[in-house]
């Protein structure tokens, strides 16, 4: 074999999300794809807002010499200007552009935070249900993923955390608003988060991070707001992309926050600098940082988000499904009826044309996700074969 053993074993157990998509892609061939319902991807249709449109048209006119050199690593001076005082005036922390450093999404962000934090077998913890790439962005630097459960809401539990630490702890990865689960954390969740990570610090002589990964934080409903953990907690690092606020996940483009009030601020930022360098990303890319710097309180239009939502809970209640009812994002992710398999349960959706992917692959068996980031075909199509999922699966285990 010539790939290494590393990524042979990783690709082996890739994650779900994909193996779903090639499914759909195989099942949309031989039934036409206005036939399946495809709930298993969180790729937004949601077009970006007309505003991006009109500063790429500016940005593409001016073009003045230099637009397309290298730049410094961190990214551009006027990009990270402007992140810094967005973030300054949201959370009332004094960022500069000094903690600021521009990345290739917010997966590209946290490959570069691993790498500048993590010695062999560090410990990250993650919280699950969680998000799948964690654990290859993890162990891409040696690290290793700590999982913890939540509680039967999907919120941090604080003694579970506390166990879990131990000497050779680095950080704690939450996510909020949540993937698969669409759940917000509220301040007191963070101010028990902090308890728990001020006690673990003291103990260790160093910082545990609080890493917050927050491509959704603009996708809410129902008046629910996001808290800004760093306001709970001194050593807190914001990772985020415009993947989802902006609807560009395929242009790549976000950035790492460093509080400025971390003892290791200025050492961090220049290793994750470094590291921006060395991983091969050498910097995000230049048009991208020039259009979203202007653009970094505009947001898609949620009324297509609030509408499926809505459409897909009713649908759920209606067929007996049991959920927590997502705050934000936009993700669904229902108990299995009847006691089945989640697994199994997925290949009973795929014979219903139904495309949803197993709580497993994200550490949570006996659940399920569907995402609403799609067509209102998609929705119409999943709303009769929920039911029919429903019903087949509590026959099946009667």
């Amino acid at each position: 074999m010539t790939i290494s053993r590393q990524v042979r074993e990783a690709m082996q157990g890739a994650s779900w999300i994909r193996k779903m998509f090639t499914e759909g892609q195989r099942l949309k061939k031989q039934l036409g794809a206005d036939q399946v319902a495809d709930l298993a991807l969180g790729n937004p249709v949601q077009e970006p807002p007309a505003a991006l449109a009109e500063r790429l048209r500016e940005l593409a006119g001016a073009e003045p010499a230099g637009h397309h050199r290298y730049m410094a690593n961190a990214g551009l001076a006027s990009t990270r200007d402007a992140v810094a005082a967005h973030l300054a005036r949201h959370t009332g922390v004094p960022y500069d552009a000094a903690q600021i450093v521009m990345s290739v999404g917010a997966g590209g962000g946290l490959n570069v935070l691993f790498k500048a934090l993590l010695d062999p077998d560090d410990e990250v913890i993650c919280l699950t249900p969680y998000f799948v790439e964690y654990r290859f962005y993890i162990t891409n630097h040696g690290g290793r993923m700590v999982l913890v459960p939540t509680d039967a809401r999907f919120r941090p539990d604080p003694a579970a955390i506390r166990a879990a630490i131990t000497p050779r702890t680095r950080a704690v990865v939450v996510n909020s608003p949540n993937n698969p689960t669409g759940v917000v954390y509220d301040t007191a969740d963070y101010d028990a988060l902090a308890r728990v990570l001020t006690e673990a610090s003291e103990a260790q002589g160093r910082p545990v991070y609080l890493i917050s990964d927050e491509p959704y934080r603009a996708i809410t409903y129902d008046g629910v707001s996001v808290p800004w953990p760093v306001r709970q907690y001194r050593d807190t690092i914001h990772v985020t992309s415009f993947s989802k606020d902006l609807g560009l996940p395929g242009e790549r483009i976000g950035y790492v926050a460093v509080n400025p009030a971390t003892p290791d601020a200025e050492a961090l930022t220049a290793a994750l600098t470094f590291c921006n360098r060395v991983l091969g990303f050498v910097n995000a890319p230049a048009l991208q940082q020039r259009l979203v710097e202007g653009l970094l309180d505009v947001h898609v239009d949620m009324a297509g988000y609030v509408a499926k939502r809505g459409r897909l809970l009713a649908a759920l209640k209606a067929a007996g499904y049991e959920l927590v009812a997502p705050e934000g994002a936009f993700y669904m992710f229902p108990r299995v009826p009847g006691g089945m398999d989640d697994v199994e349960f997925v290949g009973l959706c795929l014979e219903e044309r139904l495309l949803v992917v197993p709580g497993s692959g994200f550490g949570t068996p006996g659940h399920f996700r569907m995402s609403y980031a799609v067509t209102d075909r998609d929705v119409e199509l999943a709303v009769e074969a929920l039911q029919r999922a429903a019903d087949r699966a509590r026959a099946a285990q009667a």
